[in-house]
């Protein structure tokens, strides 16, 4: 059965009917045309599948998509504005934080959630922030100076 679903994906309001029991990755990546947000493990356990709904982290391999009705999701897509990077976007790239890639989406968006409650992080906070985000490359030093150098841009913006 398909029921329609109204949301704002990325800052755009959206229509579009899905199946009654879609997954918001899913929903996401196939409806919406939207790849950034990535398909790991399928079980929430991996957090490569992570997007903001309404600010708040999200693993959207574990969200039916109807129930984000009215609500406000965001993709790493979502995060630059007039092709310019975010600040995490430059901070991966400036400090290295992005290995292979795969995990780099879920992390910045687990990490913007992050910024966006706490603005001023010490590591400890990224480190438990991060903690349900795995990357299979790197042993999480340039991932923890990424994000801190995008709280240091925040200050400064």
């Amino acid at each position: 059965m398909k029921v329609i679903l109204c949301l704002n994906l990325n800052g755009r309001a959206r229509e579009d009917a899905v199946a009654d029991n879609m997954l918001l990755l899913d929903y996401i990546r196939e409806i919406a045309g939207l790849t950034g947000t990535k398909q790991g493990c399928d079980g929430g356990e991996c957090g490569a599948c992570t997007v903001l709904v309404d600010n708040v982290p999200r693993l959207s391999c574990l969200t039916v998509a109807r129930s984000c009705e009215g609500r406000r999701i965001e993709t790493v897509e979502g995060l630059g504005q007039n092709g310019r990077l975010s600040p995490l976007q430059q901070g991966f790239h400036e400090k290295l934080g992005a290995q292979c890639g795969f995990c780099t989406p879920g992390m910045i968006m687990a990490a913007e959630g992050l910024l966006r409650r706490n603005p001023d992080p010490g590591d400890e906070d990224i480190r438990e922030a991060l903690g349900g985000n795995i990357c299979r490359c790197t042993g999480y030093v340039k991932i923890i100076e990424s994000v801190r150098y995008a709280a240091e841009c925040g200050k400064t913006a």
